[in-house]
C-alpha cells in the first residue's frame, strides 16, 4: 500500500452526497505514492462520480498516467475543484460537469461536453452510485428503488450509449460494480440488485463490442472508505464499517484505483474483456 491504511472509522454522519473533508479519519484517495508509467498518454477519459471516492483517486491515477480527464458528479463542488487540482498538478486536463446523471438528457450532455472540451473521448468509467440501507423491503419505498436504479444502472446505459459513437479500436469501458452485486446484501437490496445488473451489463457489452475491439469490464471493491459511507448508513454501522472483511477493514480508494488503470491500459490488459475484477480484502465467493 502507498499509505498506512485506515483503521476503523468512528461513528459518523453527514448529509447526502457526503464531503471527504468532512470524513474521520479523511481517505486515502489522492494516489501520493503512485508513480506513472505513461501507460494512458493521451486519453482522454470521462469518469462519473469523479469528485470523491474511487472517482477520485481513478482520475488522478489516470492523469499519472498521462490521461486527461473530465468528472461527473452531483454537487460536491469542494470535492471536484481538490480533484481537479490534483489533476492539474500532474500536467493534465480535468473538466468538471457538476448535474444530475438521474437525469437522461443530463447523460447525453456529459458525454457530449467532455467530447467537445477534451477533443475526443477514449476511456469511460461509469462510477457514480446511490444507496440507502433499508431494515426490510417493507420499508423500501418505489422512489428508492427507482432512485437507486436511476443513479446506479440507467446512467451507465445512457452515458455509455452517448460515448459509443465517439469510442474507437482500442478504447475502454470500465464500470463500477460490487461485492453486493456478487452476493447479495440483506440491507442493501435495491443497490445490490443494480450492481448484479451492472454485473450483467458488462458481460452483454463486452460481448456486443469485441469485433469494435472495444473492452468492457468491471471492478466490483469489497468495503472502500468514501463519503458515500457516512452520508448513508447509520451511525452504528459506520463504526464497524470494514470489520466483515477478512482484512478486518475496509479498502481506502488509493487501493482500488490500480484496478481501473489495469483495464483502461492496452498495455496491461489487452485480452481482457468481460471481467469482473474484485478486490474484496480476502472474501473468496463460490462459483
Amino acid at each position: 500500500m502507498p499509505e498506512e491504511a485506515n483503521a476503523t472509522p468512528p461513528a459518523q454522519s453527514q448529509p447526502y452526497p457526503g464531503k471527504t473533508g468532512e470524513m474521520s479519519p479523511e481517505p486515502h484517495d489522492e494516489m501520493r505514492g503512485y508513480e506513472g508509467r505513461d501507460l494512458l498518454r493521451g486519453k482522454r477519459t470521462l469518469i462519473t462520480g469523479g469528485d470523491s471516492g474511487i472517482g477520485r483517486a481513478v482520475a488522478v491515477a489516470f492523469a499519472k498516467e498521462g490521461a486527461d480527464v473530465a468528472i461527473a458528479y452531483l454537487s460536491e463542488h469542494e470535492d471536484a475543484n481538490h480533484t481537479r487540482k490534483l489533476v492539474e498538478a500532474e500536467g493534465r486536463r480535468c473538466v468538471l460537469l457538476p448535474g444530475d446523471l438521474q437525469d437522461a438528457d443530463h447523460c447525453v450532455a456529459v458525454v457530449e461536453q467532455a467530447v467537445a472540451e477534451l477533443g475526443g473521448l477514449d476511456v469511460v468509467v461509469n462510477n457514480v452510485a446511490y444507496q440507502a440501507p433499508v431494515d426490510s423491503l417493507e420499508e423500501l419505498t418505489n422512489e428508492q428503488w427507482e432512485r437507486t436504479f436511476a443513479v446506479n444502472i440507467h446512467s451507465y446505459f445512457r452515458v455509455t450509449k452517448a460515448a459509443l459513437p465517439h469510442l474507437r479500436e482500442g478504447s475502454a469501458i470500465i464500470n463500477t460494480s460490487s461485492i453486493n452485486g456478487l452476493r447479495g446484501n440483506k440491507s442493501l437490496i435495491d443497490y445490490a440488485a443494480t450492481k448484479g445488473a451492472i454485473n450483467a451489463f458488462t458481460y452483454s457489452m463486452a460481448q456486443n463490442l469485441v469485433e469494435k475491439r472495444i473492452r468492457v469490464n468491471a471492478v466490483a471493491p469489497g468495503p472502500v472508505w468514501t463519503p458515500l459511507i457516512p452520508a448513508t448508513m447509520p451511525e452504528e454501522k459506520v463504526d464497524a464499517f470494514g470489520t466483515q472483511a477478512p482484512m478486518k477493514r475496509a479498502a481506502d480508494p488509493d487501493e482500488i484505483a490500480p484496478s481501473y488503470v489495469f483495464f483502461a491500459s492496452e498495455r496491461l490488459s489487452s485480452y481482457y474483456t468481460g471481467e469482473i475484477l474484485a478486490p474484496i480484502g480476502g472474501e473468496t465467493l463460490p462459483g
